[in-house]
């Protein structure tokens, strides 16, 4: 902290002096040197200078602000964006189960209802031994006693035996509770994907393309509704995939193995903003090689990004 507010400073009074000559300058080592460089690029306090490449200016704390409040406000942008696209696809949804409750018992071409909680805890472990590619589920509403993350997990365990993908959605607030925690950690170590949402609109489980389990229509208790309608199938994967992809892996979950010294290396180079060509030749490896351990360092630290692994490395005490 301290030898980034002294560069902050530094490049303040005396912007575009070329990060070799500066770094001499200042008397520290080039770790010192790179990772104060590293703070203060995800401050956003860091621009390249006009003139030369080699040069950094710094950059008003009022711009950083600014540009730290536009991007809360895309992110708000994009939170409304998906709220519309619940509510829309809610609705889809909705246009086709609101007639089932007007037909009776609820049976018909495509869905069923299934009643009792025995009942629905046997179909998931059928749905499970089924599967054969992949299994993906919303789990708003997760039940936290003992017995039910036990059964849970026994289901999930048959799907990853057999090569199943398995990818689950929880709400964030979720993993607050020790025994849910507990649990997504067993079944990230068994192979499952797991990642956390602000906020999950209902509860799905999806089944390769052929079934998907869903709540009942109004909400009855101990009821499930399957459906093997391939339009609504396909609502419902669409649904599941865009809360996928706007979701993250918590950082409970990511790996918190400390790198050995190239791949840390690579990192504080990465958080640099320095390029593959560049960590390559300052390295002296080849840039294939950079890219496999860019690539290890995201895959491990479950980022979606460059920048993103930069920020969880910061906050594991990588850099």
């Amino acid at each position: 902290m301290e030898h980034s507010t002294a560069l902050y400073r530094r490049l303040l009074a005396d912007p575009g002096r070329p990060l070799p000559l500066l770094r001499d300058e200042l008397g520290w080592s080039q770790h010192e040197f790179d990772t104060a460089v590293a703070e203060l690029r995800l401050l956003g306090l860091l621009q390249p200078t006009a003139s030369t490449g080699s040069g950094l200016a710094a950059v008003s704390v009022t711009t950083a602000v600014r540009h730290l409040l536009g991007t809360a406000d895309d992110h708000l942008a994009e939170l409304f964006a998906a709220v519309r696209h619940t509510r829309d696809s809610v609705e889809h949804l909705h246009a086709r189960y609101l007639p089932l409750q007007a037909a009776g018992p609820g049976d018909g071409p495509g869905h069923h209802l299934v009643h009792g909680a025995d009942r629905i805890a046997a179909l998931l472990e059928d749905a499970a031994r089924g599967a054969r590619t992949e299994a993906l589920s919303l789990r708003p509403g997760q039940d936290q006693s003992p017995g039910a993350l036990d059964a849970k997990l026994a289901r999930e365990r048959i799907a990853l035996g057999h090569g199943v993908r398995l990818h689950t959605v929880y709400p964030a607030a979720a993993l607050r509770h020790p025994a849910v925690l507990a649990h997504v950690q067993q079944l990230t170590a068994a192979g499952a994907g797991i990642r956390v949402a602000h906020s999950l609109p209902l509860w799905m489980i999806v089944v390769d393309t052929t079934l998907a389990v869903l709540p009942a229509p109004g909400g009855a208790p101990d009821t499930a509704l399957v459906v093997r309608d391939t339009a609504v199938l396909a609502v419902v994967r669409e649904l599941f995939d865009y809360f996928w992809t706007a979701a993250w892996v918590p950082s409970d979950l990511l790996g918190r193995g400390v790198p050995d010294d190239r791949h840390r290396e690579v990192l504080r180079l990465l958080s640099a903003g320095l390029t593959d060509q560049a960590i390559a030749r300052k390295l002296e490896i080849s840039e294939r090689t950079v890219r496999r351990l860019v690539s290890d360092l995201t895959t491990d630290l479950g980022a979606q990004s460059r920048f993103q692994a930069g920020v969880h490395a910061a906050r594991l005490g990588w850099l």
